[in-house]
């Protein structure tokens, strides 16, 4: 799945060709997503996009008339083509745009969404998330005061998006390896300098791999056709059995949360 470095740099890829331009219209080739795609959708025409913003992972278009909400879901992707580009099978959605371009969404497993809303205040999705983990909001104090009294393993809390948005299971491996703590930590157990230095960390994580283009995944391209540079850098994601960059002990693996962890065992000692 797309996690927040792959979404930012997806938005800041087709965001030129949206910003300032008018949608045609949105033709929907398929609305059985993960939910139906909002039937407002193909009512809008000539309606002018204002600006382009990300919320956790999910994309949200600024119109003059109220907000287009797009999520990725597992192996979703946007592109900006041609109006006479091909179309592929898993081409479930365009929005068409009056620059000659056109917004393209494809998702061969249909686990993305694409909905309406006329307010950003109230619409549900959003009412439970927590800060952006770049943001002031997402500081040390917030962290620790969260984390007392979760009797739950570190990296579930971290990834919990009611504490903060966009801390996805590749980096909060990478994290909690930079840290030196153990994915099974529990969270009530973090003292206030282990909560700056998660933080920090969360917030240099993502920020390099905004900048490098996201994590070159199977599923995931930029907009415009290039892979992600930031794969050939993960420290202990995937590496199961290969020497740990900082000790030479082999990483090692565990589900935690139905989810795949990766973990040094010496330089990651449960404490």
């Amino acid at each position: 799945m797309p996690e927040l470095p792959e979404v930012e740099t997806a938005l800041r890829g087709v965001s030129p060709y949206l910003k300032g331009f008018t949608i045609e219209k949105i033709v929907v080739r398929q609305p059985q997503l993960r939910w139906v795609v909002s039937p407002e959708l193909t009512t809008l025409k000539n309606v002018k996009i204002l600006d382009t913003s990300r919320r956790a992972k999910y994309l949200i278009i600024h119109t003059e008339k109220g907000y287009i909400i797009g999520h990725l879901g597992m192996s979703g992707s946007v592109r900006i083509v041609p109006h006479d580009s091909p179309i592929d099978k898993h081409d479930h959605l365009d929005i068409v745009m009056n620059n000659g371009k056109l917004l393209r969404y494809n998702d061969p497993r249909r686990f993305g969404a694409w909905l309406w809303t006329e307010s950003l205040d109230d619409f549900h999705l959003f009412l439970k998330l927590g800060p952006e983990p770049l943001s002031d909001e997402f500081n040390a104090e917030y962290l620790f005061k969260k984390s007392r009294k979760k009797s739950t393993s570190l990296k579930t809390f971290l990834m919990d998006n009611a504490v903060v948005v966009g801390v996805g299971n590749i980096y909060a491996n990478e994290t909690l390896f930079l840290c030196g703590l153990h994915p099974m930590k529990l969270a009530e157990n973090l003292t206030r300098n282990q909560c700056a230095l998660l933080v920090e960390t969360i917030k240099n994580v993502l920020a390099k791999a905004i900048t490098q283009g996201g994590t070159t995944l199977k599923d995931f391209l930029q907009p415009d056709g290039r892979p992600g540079y930031f794969a050939q850098e993960l420290l202990v994601y995937g590496n199961k059995d290969k020497p740990c960059p900082k000790c030479g002990t082999k990483i090692e693996s565990m589900i935690i949360g139905q989810r795949n962890s990766f973990y040094c065992p010496h330089c990651q000692k449960k404490k």
